[in-house]
């Protein structure tokens, strides 16, 4: 008891001792992942559908949130989709997004029991109105995932359990896609009787690059586990764990928001421009892009930090 006592109090004469000039000493517990605050909720951003909040310093967590529906995608979420992307992409704070689904899986897909008279009962009368309904529902509902791809901040996809229909439409509009070792991906549409609508059919060929596989995924519904989605490019990395895969694009997520936003956001949409046009298409639109953006103060607050030897964390880049 005495040698625990003398310990304790030579233990407080050098916390209470002065510190050394240029030094600071916090008597607060250091950080871990059991102590450290849960994530705030993001100002500005409500919904009843999905839960987002500020991760890190310029990071975004968006999460599909209806655990105890598996995530199935409803009207709601539809809606908010659109109202959440758009308006990331006009926060000047943020410069990377982490999208990912609360409770067991990524997301079951659409939720049919919510959206059956949208679709059995569409509303017209006759086949051409009936037509134009339709028509105008599919278009909303493609523009739920188009806004993650018109989005200049980089989504990361982190993806465990099952990604499911609709979820395959969504995560392929991802921009980069991490997953657990029990993820799995189905394109279950032909199983409820119709083609997956809103993005799966155009961005997975592109995604892969195998059109026989993309076939036999889509003709079959069959599951595409992860190591195979990894094999075929879907997936960039497979992690043992929902933990471990969320703390690895995190990681990435906070890498790619040190890097000039400009030079990242330019980067994003000048991917997008190419993949949909040609080579010579996408350099012209290259070089009319660039001949305003080369003029940032980015390029020389980077380089200036490259020959000093800093870390671009220690660069203070303004906001986009």
């Amino acid at each position: 008891m005495a040698v625990s006592l003398r310990f304790r109090d030579l233990l407080i004469r050098r916390l209470m001792a002065p510190t050394p000039q240029g030094l600071s000493l916090s008597l607060r517990p250091m950080s871990s992942n059991a102590q450290e605050e849960a994530p705030k909720e993001a100002p500005d951003h409500s919904y009843e559908s999905l839960r987002v909040t500020a991760a890190q310093k310029h990071i975004l967590h968006v999460q599909l949130n209806r655990p105890e529906k598996r995530n199935a995608i409803n009207r709601a979420c539809w809606r908010e989709m659109v109202e959440c992307f758009s308006k990331i992409a006009q926060d000047p704070d943020c410069r990377a997004v982490v999208i990912s689904g609360a409770g067991k899986l990524f997301t079951s897909g659409i939720d049919l029991m919510d959206m059956a008279s949208d679709i059995l009962q569409p509303q017209g009368d006759d086949v051409a109105r009936i037509s134009w309904q339709l028509h105008n529902l599919i278009s909303r509902y493609q523009e739920s995932f188009n806004v993650i791809e018109k989005c200049p901040k980089p989504v990361i996809a982190a993806i465990h359990g099952g990604c499911i229909g609709a979820g395959v439409d969504l995560v392929t509009a991802c921009d980069i896609r991490y997953c657990a070792q029990d993820a799995f991906f189905q394109v279950k549409e032909v199983d409820i009787g119709l083609a997956a609508d809103v993005g799966t059919l155009q961005r997975l060929p592109k995604v892969i690059g195998n059109q026989s596989l993309v076939n036999e995924l889509a003709f079959t519904s069959r599951k595409m586990m992860a190591d195979e989605a990894l094999g075929s490019g879907l997936v960039s990395r497979v992690f043992p764990n929902k933990e471990d895969m969320l703390e690895a694009a995190f990681t990435l997520a906070e890498e790619i928001s040190t890097k000039s936003p400009v030079a990242v956001q330019s980067t994003k949409v000048n991917l997008i421009y190419s993949r949909n046009h040609s080579v010579a298409e996408g350099l012209n639109y290259m070089a009319t892009w660039n001949m305003s953006m080369l003029q940032t103060q980015d390029i020389v607050k980077s380089v200036q930090a490259a020959l000093e030897k800093k870390d671009l964390k220690s660069v203070n880049f303004s906001k986009l």
